[in-house]
C-alpha cells in the first residue's frame, strides 16, 4: 500500500477516535437539564408531600378536638335532660314544674287519703299515695316523651334524604330546612320549624341544634348536629356526609325493627305474666268476696299485699331490663 494511503488511512482513524472520545466521555448539556430538572422535581414533590402531610395532621388535630368539645357538650346535656323541666319540654308540654308538683301532690293525697278515712291501713294508705301520687304523673310522662321520640325518628331519614338532594341541587341549607319544617308531619316540621324561626331572628344554626337536642335528646338528632358542626369548622362534602348519615339512620331503624319483632314474644309474656295476679285477684274479689275480705281489712292481709305489690313491681323491672335493648 502506498505511503499516502496510509496516512490518509491513519488520519480518518484519528478523527474517529477523537470524536469518539468527545461525544461519549461524558453526559450531554440536555442530560444534564434533564437530571437538574428531575432532581428539582422530586425535591419539589418531597416538600409538597410533607406540606400535605402536615396540613393533614393539622386537619386531624383540629377534627378531634372538635369531636372532644362536642363530646363534653353532650354529656353536659345529658345530664340537664334528666331533670323534671327538661322532661316537661321533652314531651311538649307547656305545663310548669310547679304546676306538676302540686298535681302530683294532690293525686297523692286523695289517692292515700281517701283509704285512710275509709279505716285501712296507714302503710297501704302511704304505698298508695306514693305509687299513684308521684309513680302514676311521671309514668304518663315518660309515655308521652316516648311517643314522641318514636313519631320524630319515623320520618328522620327522610328529612335528610330531602336535604340531601337539596345540597347536591345546589339549594342552601337553610332552604332545605325551611321545605322539612313546612312539609314534614308533626312532631318533626314542628322541631324544624323552631330551628328556622331561630335561624330567621338570628341565632347561630349550631344554637338552633343544641335547643333541638334539648327538646328532642336522641341520638339521631346528636348525629345530625355533630355532622353539621364538623362540616362548618372543617368544610367538606356536605351532601356526602348528609347521605352517609341517612344511611346509618336507616339501618338503625331496620335494626330497632329487628329487635322489636325478636322480643315481642318476650314482651307478651312479661305482660302476661305481670297481669295474671292482678286479674285473678280481681276476679276471685268479684266472684267470692268473702274469700278475699281478710286480705283487705286485716293487718295480716295489708302486709302480704304490700309485699305482693314491691314483689311484683321488681319482677316487672326485671323483666322490663332483660327485653328493652339499647343500642
Amino acid at each position: 500500500m502506498e505511503p499516502n494511503t496510509l496516512i490518509a488511512l491513519a488520519a480518518a482513524g484519528g478523527v474517529f477516535c477523537l470524536g469518539f472520545l468527545l461525544l461519549g466521555s461524558g453526559p450531554s448539556k440536555g442530560d444534564v437539564r434533564v437530571r437538574q430538572l428531575s432532581g428539582n422535581n422530586s425535591a419539589t414533590n418531597g416538600f409538597l408531600a410533607r406540606i400535605k402531610t402536615e396540613d393533614g395532621g393539622s386537619r386531624r388535630k383540629q377534627i378531634e378536638e372538635t369531636l372532644g368539645k362536642i363530646e363534653e357538650r353532650q354529656k353536659t346535656k345529658k345530664k340537664k335532660a334528666k331533670a323534671l323541666p327538661a322532661r316537661l319540654i321533652q314531651a311538649d308540654w307547656s305545663m310548669k314544674p310547679q304546676t306538676f308538683m302540686v298535681m302530683s301532690a294532690i293525686i297523692a293525697i286523695i289517692a292515700g287519703g281517701v283509704p285512710f278515712a275509709m279505716g285501712l291501713n296507714p302503710l297501704f294508705c302511704l304505698g298508695l299515695a306514693v305509687g299513684l301520687g308521684f309513680g302514676m304523673p311521671r309514668f304518663i310522662l315518660n309515655s308521652a316523651i316516648n311517643r314522641r321520640q318514636k313519631k320524630f325518628t319515623a320520618h328522620f331519614a327522610d328529612a335528610m334524604d330531602i336535604i340531601v338532594r337539596g345540597v347536591r341541587t345546589g339549594l342552601p341549607l337553610g332552604d332545605c330546612l325551611k321545605i322539612i319544617a313546612h312539609e314534614s308531619p308533626d312532631p318533626l316540621g314542628t322541631e324544624f320549624r323552631r330551628v328556622v324561626e331561630g335561624e330567621s331572628v338570628g341565632m347561630p344554626l349550631e344554637i338552633c341544634l343544641e335547643q333541638m337536642y334539648e327538646r328532642m335528646p336522641i341520638s339521631e338528632v346528636n348525629f345530625f348536629s355533630t355532622v353539621l358542626n364538623i362540616q362548618k369548622t372543617t368544610g367538606g362534602n356536605l351532601g356526602e356526609s348528609l347521605a352517609n348519615l341517612a344511611s346509618v339512620l336507616r339501618g338503625r331503624k331496620l335494626l330497632r325493627e329487628k329487635i322489636k319483632a325478636l322480643s315481642a314474644e318476650a314482651k307478651m309474656s312479661a305482660i302476661i305474666i305481670g297481669a295474671l295476679p292482678i286479674c285473678v285477684g280481681g276476679l276471685v274479689t268479684v266472684i267470692a268476696p268473702d274469700y278475699m275480705v281478710e286480705l283487705y281489712t286485716t293487718p295480716t292481709g295489708h302486709r302480704n299485699l304490700m309485699i305482693g305489690a314491691g314483689m311484683m313491681v321488681l319482677g316487672t323491672t326485671m323483666m322490663r331490663k332483660m327485653i328493652n335493648f339499647k343500642f
